[in-house]
């Protein structure tokens, strides 16, 4: 028998969720919906399950992140009562569910203690320089080894144990038995959502964000890579040098576009932004910024009189990998992808 929660209402809006109660379900956020079908509905299910308090169905659905949030359903809304903000909200909500940590929920529920992690995070890497004497040499082996250790030490300890949560939430408590070799066969299915977010080219007039979405996610990817393992800050190689340039530049044009939308608020998707959305893009334009100008400043060797650069690239890189990757809005990009892959493997079930 399935819990109520009288109380998720309005626990919702603190992940920015309006007024539920103006929803009078008349099913027209559906009708407009492309990714509704006979099986499938998009976005009604999710507000009715809002609005009585079916936190435990909530909990178990794919369906929020299977959205890609169009806006065409707050846009033919006769009541404003926003379905496509409830679906980000729900997004942010499951994040927090998903997290074993708890951190996620804090953080998006209280901006001062996110702004106060930032500062924390910034001073240590200040102290960190101090105590190395602001070394160059020293301070760059050390940030090149901490994105390795980032990355595998984020994945391992934090993302990877929230997916294994996901992963029990949506399919092993509902109970779908779902055989071994289905989820071989449904990985692609997890790689081609994960590297090109095809499912946003279903939300008419997506394509060009869809677009601009792939062409970040690639350049994102090629930086990581290209910082990560071919060590551009300290290669020679004028292909690698290059590379990094393009895909640096991509970054930062891509993600100032983006906080110009937010700004101007003309879409539907860029009207109701919660501080996560801001941290992200933010935080990501200035991630590719100070990579392309530490890179740009050693090949005009100012690097050793304009040390500063790298120390406010490092600081970006460190929040951008302890904060925004494990606990803000980029693990959306992930759980996204896995959702698209559990829904493939659940027609497997048995």
């Amino acid at each position: 028998m399935a819990r109520i929660n009288p109380n998720f209402a309005g626990e919702l809006k603190k992940y920015g969720v309006l007024d539920l109660n103006a929803c009078y379900n008349c099913g027209n956020c559906t009708a407009v919906c492309s990714l509704s079908t006979e099986e499938e509905s998009f976005p009604r299910e999710m507000v009715r399950y809002s609005v009585v308090g079916a936190e435990s169905q909530i909990r178990s659905s794919l369906k929020p992140w299977l959205c890609y949030y169009c806006g065409e359903c707050s846009d033919t809304c006769p009541q404003e009562a926003d379905p496509g903000t409830l679906m980000m909200g729900l997004r942010r909500y499951l994040t927090t569910v998903y997290d074993w940590t708890g951190l996620s929920g804090l953080l998006y529920r209280s901006i001062p203690l996110s702004i106060l992690v930032f500062v924390i995070t910034g001073l240590l890497i200040i102290l960190f320089g101090i105590i190395k004497n602001f070394n160059q040499e020293i301070l760059m082996h050390q940030g090149h080894l901490f994105e390795m250790l980032a990355i595998a030490g984020v994945f391992a300890f934090i993302l990877l144990p929230n997916i294994i949560h996901m992963w029990y939430l949506t399919l092993v408590r509902p109970g779908y038995k779902i055989p071994i070799l289905a989820y071989l066969k449904g990985t692609g299915e997890l790689f081609i959502h994960m590297f090109t977010q095809k499912r946003t080219r279903d939300c008419e007039d997506s394509r060009i964000r869809w677009l601009e979405h792939l062409v970040l996610v690639i350049a994102y990817l090629s930086l990581l890579f290209t910082t990560v393992v071919l060590n551009w800050f300290s290669t020679n190689s004028l292909f690698i040098i290059v590379l990094g340039y393009i895909e640096s530049a991509l970054i930062f044009i891509l993600t100032f576009d983006f906080v110009l939308s937010r700004i101007r608020k003309r879409k539907q998707v860029s009207k109701h932004s919660q501080p996560s959305d801001w941290f992200f893009v933010i935080w990501l334009f200035l991630l590719g910024i100070s990579s392309f100008l530490v890179r740009l400043f050693i090949d005009l060797n100012l690097i050793e009189t304009n040390f500063w650069m790298y120390m406010v690239h490092l600081i970006v890189l460190v929040q951008w990998a302890l904060i925004i990757v494990p606990f803000g809005k980029w693990t959306h990009f992930l759980y996204r992808s896995f959702a698209m892959y559990f829904q493939k493997i659940k027609n497997y079930s048995a």
